[in-house]
């Protein structure tokens, strides 16, 4: 079965392309949409241009769209992308978001594929863990919550961040997987990674209580 994998650099959408290839599936495209709004409900916009290092790094065909990021008409352009490709599904990082799933689901069903969603209805903190265990080195290049300040951009997601974020969750109820955009990641390296991306130059931007980690320059290099 080949299936597209929607994805962003983020270490949901990568966790669920790494699933999908472990469970035997060919994945053929990674499909990443670019949003010209930074508040859009289906896409990741912070540094979305490394995906296309990252298609390198994977090996892996890369489909890219822009979008307005105008709701609901953007997933007209997700369908757009979707329907040229020859594949038999779509695997997503979704993990609680509804509004991302049912709308993926949809659009799937309505070109007659499989969605596939590996990740969905997880235990967040487990899962976080979990990604940790099979050797994914993600970074921090977003904050959009309490507790969350400028210090956590560029933060590597490790045991220790772990237990802060959890303590969070408990003090401010946010999300520990970011779901909910507390905050965004971008993965450097993983398990299926043929080599890894290191940040070389960013800038931290900081206003209004929310914060990103603009990524000026990155390279690839072998492992």
């Amino acid at each position: 079965m080949k299936l597209a994998s929607l994805f962003s650099g983020g270490k949901d959408s990568a966790y669920a392309l790494y699933m999908a290839q472990q469970s035997g599936y060919n994945v053929g495209y990674l499909v990443s949409i670019f949003s010209e709004n930074k508040y859009s409900y289906m896409y990741h916009t912070p540094n979305i241009f490394l995906v296309e290092k990252l298609s390198e790094a994977l090996n892996i065909s890369l489909i890219k769209k822009t979008t307005k990021g105008e709701k609901e008409k953007e997933l007209e352009d997700l369908k757009d992308v979707l329907k040229t490709l020859d594949i038999d599904g779509v695997v997503s990082g979704a993990i609680v978001s509804t509004y991302q799933k049912t709308r993926i689901d949809k659009i799937c069903n309505q070109l007659g594929i499989k969605s596939f969603a590996p990740l969905w209805g997880r235990n967040q903190t487990e899962l976080i863990k979990e990604i940790m265990r099979n050797g994914f080195e993600i970074i921090i290049t977003g904050v959009s919550a309490l507790g969350l300040d400028e210090t956590w951009l560029g933060r590597k997601i490790d045991d220790e961040c772990v237990k802060d974020l959890i303590t969070l969750n408990e003090k401010y109820k946010i999300n520990v997987s970011g779901e909910g955009g507390e905050y965004e990641t971008l993965v450097l390296d993983a398990p299926n990674f043929r080599k890894r991306l290191v940040v070389e130059d960013y800038e931290k931007i900081w206003e209004k209580g929310a914060g990103t980690m603009s990524i000026k320059t990155a390279i690839l290099k072998e492992k």
